[in-house]
């Protein structure tokens, strides 16, 4: 109250206090609105024209994944590790972001270290498809390309040496051994298929790369649901075409990696998973990725099989739009 000039006693505090409850709504609206408040909660789709053919009373379910904002499943855990390093101290102003990718993390990285204010650096093999490197260039990512016929190993070990090398420049997320990686879809992925399935979920189906994803995934809805059959999904073969998959046989094991997790582990050929690519497409409307294809190929083999009130899940991983020329 101000009466002729006369300023009441309290009202001074009473405008500074409202002044940081506006700016503390702004923050909140402004955390609302942010890139990182719209990775997640991404829709599950019915596959019915590719599900053709499946035993009466069973159903498959895709997460679609690949319409986050940055156009895969990794802006989960490269979110959530990118804000763990934050909290922890380990990630500062003025470093660089540093990992082994092949080329979806990265793009995470990419785009949320470009809203966040830093720079990235990234190792990745060489046969990475065109499409993701143009997109990493886009983001302004400074590009380490490594030995293709060592796939990510090959990157995970240089990104390594350059880390110890000059530990106080890079913030090393460490994709592979991060337990952030498959939290983020224990907190997230998990609860989000639970709710959209409304608890009926009977199977969950998956690739093999970090294993963020299964692990964290599985892990929870376990939890959940003692009775859930977890199927895990690699290549069949060292040498496959289907990127940010591994050949646990023959790969660095990640260390987040828990194969008691898995009541059933299944392989699936490259040129499988890319017919299924084509079909997802073309009769289903989903324009997504080999390893997307390879998720819902091995989810379908599944379903084939399975009795009456089944409910299978699997994930739709990255965009077709970064492979196809």
């Amino acid at each position: 109250m101000d009466l002729l000039g006369l300023r009441a006693p309290g009202d001074e505090a009473d405008k500074k206090k409202m002044s940081a409850c506006v700016l503390e709504q702004e923050d909140q609206l402004d955390s609302a609105h942010s890139l990182a408040a719209s990775i997640g909660h991404t829709p599950l789709v019915r596959l019915r024209n590719s599900a053709r053919g499946l035993p009466a009373g069973v159903e498959i379910y895709a997460k679609a994944e690949h319409l986050n904002p940055g156009g895969s499943v990794k802006d989960r855990p490269a979110l959530a590790m990118i804000l763990d390093g934050e909290r922890t101290g380990k990630l500062q102003r003025g470093m660089t972001i540093l990992d082994a990718t092949s080329g979806n993390t990265g793009i995470a990285y990419a785009m949320i270290g470009a809203a966040r204010g830093y720079a990235v650096t990234l190792c990745l093999p060489k046969n990475a498809s065109p499409q993701r490197k143009r997109i990493l260039r886009s983001f302004g990512v400074n590009i380490i390309e490594t030995d293709p016929l060592q796939a990510t190993d090959g990157a995970q070990l240089l990104a390594r040496r350059m880390f110890l090398a000059e530990p106080g420049k890079y913030f090393y997320p460490d994709q592979y051994n991060n337990e952030a990686n498959w939290r983020a879809h224990y907190e997230g992925t998990a609860p989000e298929i639970w709710d959209q399935t409304e608890g009926r979920i009977t199977h969950f189906v998956a690739g093999l790369g970090t294993s963020g994803t299964f692990v964290g995934t599985t892990r929870r809805l376990k939890e959940l649901k003692p009775t859930l059959r977890a199927v895990s999904m690699q290549p069949d073969s060292p040498l496959h075409g289907l990127e940010g998959l591994k050949h646990m046989g023959t790969a660095m094991v990640p260390g987040i990696y828990d194969a008691t997790l898995a009541d059933e582990n299944v392989a699936v050929t490259t040129e499988d998973a890319q017919a299924m690519q084509k079909i997802l497409a073309q009769q289903d409307g989903l324009l997504v990725g080999p390893s997307s294809g390879a998720n819902v190929f091995a989810a379908l083999q599944l379903a084939r099989t399975l009795p009456r009130e089944s409910v299978v899940v699997t994930i739709l991983c990255d965009g077709g739009e970064r492979y196809n020329e």
